[in-house]
């Protein structure tokens, strides 16, 4: 029986040893456990003992093997616990055996590993000493001496060590006392001895209790009653040998077969004149047996059946020749054969269980019978697979068939149960039965996606509606839980909805482009991908997808400088004195797009003179090749076409002005003729009044500043008149003014015709001209004579002003209404 209150954890004791070979790494490991330990009680975890991760139990497959099928201690693979998976009896186990012990393999694969696991089972006192009898009867004769000895029943405890049996005790001792003698097989025999001399007259009952006591922690005991029937030694009546006869006869045995023989004797006359016969047998007895009256042998008359009769009881008497009657009884234990095979019969079964099904559900009941009796009726009903199931006892004869683990459909659709009914014979019957247990669908797998992340690529400029990428994800349930569905988890991605972006199809899991992606504005981004099955309520699971935008090489080079202005010419000046390898200018140019369509190289296309210019294919510096000579043009026109490495590839065209020359007039003449593009208008209106506004505006900006400058003038004249002849010059007024002598003053006439092809103001004659002379040798008159000059002079300026911006914007006007193809030279001067 199974001890109460027992400690749930118990000590370790482990030991480990390890072998590597070339092909498979094996190793053992001992564990120390006490019997009956609950069941899914730990035992030890073999990952950490023998330093092997969780995911390696599971990726190797890892499983228990024992050569003869059981299997007392399983393996969580998951944990890498080792539990109890069965209860453990020792005494069952083992049996006297001091030592007792469960060996099995841990075996791995992918590669193969071989792990030797023993588990030391360790007797607990769970068993109390136990008489064959419950009362033990002696019949003494009052003549019997002192240090008479008489042999009682051993008792018999299963367990070993110091929970096995350690002593007895004999209570009352009076006229008793025990002897315990050791036998050669460790046994012991247990004698009661007489110590005083019996008298019928004044006691003829004499009750004893006899106690087997164990050595175990709390110790247990068992006890036997002893009845002593003390004999008047007066009486000379036949007395058989024993008061009782015990035997036994096996059933089906042949007729004729000696069953025993009884015996008396008499003290006053022969055995011989003793005779023997059955009192009041009953017909059953009759026709089985016969007594011989004379030598007292019981044999058989008939055939026996265990099943019908399994114990006679025989009342036998002897009777001497004076009449007087001795009694005494034969039982007779009919000993079973082993011909009789349990039958199962099933009294209720579920033929389908939901795979969620509890531990201990009951799936099936039984009825199990064997007639034969002892371990040819003692049946043992099992389940010849490792099934996650197990049979358990009921009531007599009664056995359930229940779960002992968790169902998964997804790993086992149908078991096809072979219940086995054994019973302990030698040799041993069975019957079998066949139980088909079907298992049914609980949604209790999420689907579950072929990939944790997903990466797609696209090109941009791609069209909407282009499929993207497939996600697959399967569902280990049937039917509707494993119908999966698709859908985008909702988010947002620069403020718009992912769906904004990307869409799915719900059934077969094809992602399709929304919108046409541009990767310089987008380069990637990460959506949620969620599936979900059909069950109720429904399970779900999600992936990442990683969507990268390929770049195209839909952009053409930028250049950045030089800056290309309608307006007006840039030109890089190149002095004369350059040496080779001089470095003009560098073309800067950059391409949005990425990777090698943004590589760029640069070459010269066309150039005025190539023999002096060439641009750096990778860096778009441009330098001169060879010395620059006065030979050489002072300008230069350089096209240099900027290409990027797509495909196909792009470019941009810059042209690069050129000025080979050592100063900024020399430059001026003869860039002046570059033609400019501009953009005009056709409104004719707009301009005329552009024209009015801008001539009024600058008619009266000149005019005051014609004024500010004439009293700007006079107040100077007026001071240097009446400063000495040595006045001081300011240091950095021009050397020709040191001498009091202003520089002479021109005013010219301008004209200019549409049909002029050239650009060059032409001075047709001088309008006036003033000399300031030295105001120190001259009188009042002179100086009011030179002011009257002075204004008539201002008065031409600001005439000759007038004409000439009148002149200019009626020239715009007739520029921009003429368009670029009808202007002439007249237009840039």
């Amino acid at each position: 029986m199974r001890r109460k209150g027992f400690f749930q954890t118990w000590p370790l004791c482990i030991v480990i040893a390890f072998t590597l070979s070339a092909h498979m790494a094996t190793g053992q490991i001992r564990y120390s456990i006490p019997e009956e330990m609950t069941v899914g009680s730990f035992v030890g975890n073999i990952g950490t003992d023998l330093g092997l991760e969780p995911k390696r139990l599971v990726s190797g497959k890892a499983r228990v093997f024992t050569a003869d099928g059981s299997e007392y201690v399983g393996l969580d693979k998951e944990k890498g616990d080792l539990i109890v998976k069965q209860r453990i009896d020792r005494e069952q186990l083992c049996g006297e055996l001091s030592a007792c012990s469960v060996s099995f393999n841990v075996i791995l694969e992918n590669p193969m590993e071989l792990y030797r696991v023993n588990v030391d089972i360790l007797d607990i006192n769970d068993n109390s000493p136990v008489f064959p009898k419950g009362e033990i009867q002696l019949e003494i004769s009052e003549a019997a001496l002192p240090g008479a000895h008489f042999s009682l029943e051993s008792a018999i405890d299963p367990d070993v060590g110091f929970n096995t049996l350690q002593k007895y005790t004999l209570h009352p001792t009076d006229h008793f006392n025990l002897n315990i003698q050791s036998r050669a097989d460790g046994s012991e025999n247990v004698e009661m001895v007489l110590q005083t001399a019996l008298d019928r007259e004044k006691t003829t009952n004499h009750y004893l209790t006899l106690t087997a006591v164990d050595g175990g922690k709390p110790q247990r005991s068992g006890t036997v009653k002893i009845h002593v029937l003390v004999l008047d030694a007066n009486d000379n009546a036949p007395v058989f040998s024993q008061s009782s006869y015990k035997t036994s006869v096996v059933e089906n045995a042949a007729k004729g077969t000696l069953v025993t023989t009884v015996s008396a004797t008499d003290e006053d006359e022969s055995n011989h004149n003793i005779q023997y016969y059955f009192e009041r047998p009953s017909a059953t007895v009759k026709a089985l047996f016969t007594i011989d009256s004379e030598s007292g042998e019981v044999r058989l008359k008939g055939e026996i059946d265990y099943e019908k009769h399994k114990q006679f009881k025989i009342k036998v008497t002897a009777k001497d020749h004076g009449g007087l009657t001795g009694s005494s009884e034969i039982l007779i234990d009919v000993i079973d054969v082993n011909d009789n095979t349990p039958k199962i019969t099933i009294m209720s079964f579920s033929s389908a269980l939901p795979e969620d099904t509890g531990i201990g559900t009951v799936v099936a009941m039984m009825n199990v019978q064997d007639l034969d009796s002892g371990d040819n009726g003692r049946v043992t009903c099992s389940i010849d697979r490792d099934f996650p199931f197990k049979i358990e006892s009921s009531l007599t004869n009664d056995y359930s068939l229940v779960t002992d683990s968790t169902l998964d459909r997804e790993l086992t659709q149908e078991y096809n149960i072979t219940i086995t009914a054994a019973d302990r014979g030698s040799p041993s019957l069975s019957s079998k039965k066949l139980l088909t247990l079907k298992i049914s669908d609980v949604n209790d797998h999420a689907p579950e996606f072929q990939q944790q992340t997903y990466n797609a690529y696209i090109l941009e400029n791609n069209s909407p509606s282009m499929s993207i990428i497939s996600v697959k994800a399967e569902d280990a349930d049937w039917g509707p839980n494993a119908r999966v569905s698709y859908f985008i988890a909702d988010g947002d991605l620069n403020g718009h909805p992912l769906t904004s972006y990307v869409s799915i199809n719900s059934d077969s899991g094809v992602i399709y482009a929304v919108k046409s992606f541009d990767f310089e504005q987008l380069k990637s981004f990460k959506i949620q991908v969620k599936a979900q099955d059909g069950g109720s309520p429904p399970l779900s699971s999600n992936t990442t997808l990683n969507i990268f935008i390929q770049d195209q090489n839909d952009n053409a080079p930028q250049i950045l400088y030089p800056v290309q202005t309608s307006s007006s010419v840039v030109a890089e000046m190149v002095p004369r004195s350059a040496d080779v390898g001089y470095l003009v200018t560098k073309v800067v140019a950059v391409d949005v797009d990425s990777g090698q369509n943004a590589w760029l190289s640069y070459k010269l296309q066309k150039a005025t003179d190539r023999a002096l210019f060439e641009v750096g294919a990778q860096n778009g510096e441009i330098r001169t090749v060879r010395q620059v000579t006065d030979k050489d043009a002072v300008k230069h026109r350089l096209t240099v076409v900027v290409e990027d490495n797509g495909q196909p590839s792009r470019s941009a065209t810059v042209i690069v002005n050129v000025a080979v020359a050592d100063s900024f007039p020399e430059v001026i003449s003869e860039f002046t003729n570059f033609n400019h593009d501009t953009t005009y208008s056709d409104n004719l209106t707009f301009y005329l009044i552009l024209a009015l506004v801008v001539v009024s505006v600058l008619f009266i900006f000149s005019l005051i500043a014609i004024i500010s400058v004439k009293i700007y003038r006079w107040r100077q004249n007026r001071l240097f008149y009446k400063s000495a002849p040595n006045l001081p010059v300011i240091p950095y007024y021009p050397p020709v003014y040191a001498d009091g002598t202003l520089q002479r003053v021109y005013n010219y006439e301008m004209c200019g015709t549409t049909d002029s092809r050239m650009s060059d103001i032409k001075f047709v004659r001088p309008y006036s001209q003033n000399t300031l002379v030295n105001m120190s040798r001259a009188g009042t008159v002179q100086r009011e004579k030179k002011e009257q000059e002075e204004d008539a002079d201002l008065s031409i300026e600001v005439r000759n002003l007038f004409t000439v911006l009148i002149y200019l914007a009626f020239s715009g006007i007739h520029c921009s209404h003429f368009g670029p193809q009808n202007r002439t030279d007249s237009c840039y001067d």
